[in-house]
């Protein structure tokens, strides 16, 4: 049997019509959602926290999901604990230099360290 008589077999045609079957992208608010906010104050603390230094990252304008999520990411990178108070941002121990470089990484373009 010759080359020109032999069926085509294409593994990829039945993926055309599972097409309409995936989940849609994200839509132009999820996408905004995402954006680094424009700036960030990231100061040490240590004042009514018995001695212990943390680094306090505030000003972020995030929306609650967001800061959980950027919480997270934070506490992973840079191996420490952390938690949210209300707007801000608290991560134990003197973070500082490395926080900024995080931010900086993730878009945010005006960081006032203190």
């Amino acid at each position: 049997m010759s080359d020109e008589k032999k069926p085509f077999n294409n593994p990829f045609g039945a993926l055309g019509g599972l097409r309409e079957a995936l989940p849609q992208g994200p839509t132009r608010e999820e996408k905004e959602a995402r954006k680094a906010p424009p700036r960030a104050v990231v100061r040490m603390e240590r004042a009514g926290r018995r001695g212990k230094e943390v680094t306090v990252i505030e000003q972020l304008d995030l929306p609650v999901q967001q800061r959980e999520v950027w919480l997270k990411e934070l506490k992973a990178s840079l191996g420490c604990g952390g938690t949210v108070e209300g707007v801000a941002l608290v991560l134990q121990g003197d973070h500082r230099e490395r926080a900024v470089k995080w931010l900086t990484a993730r878009g945010v373009k005006k960081i006032s360290v203190g």
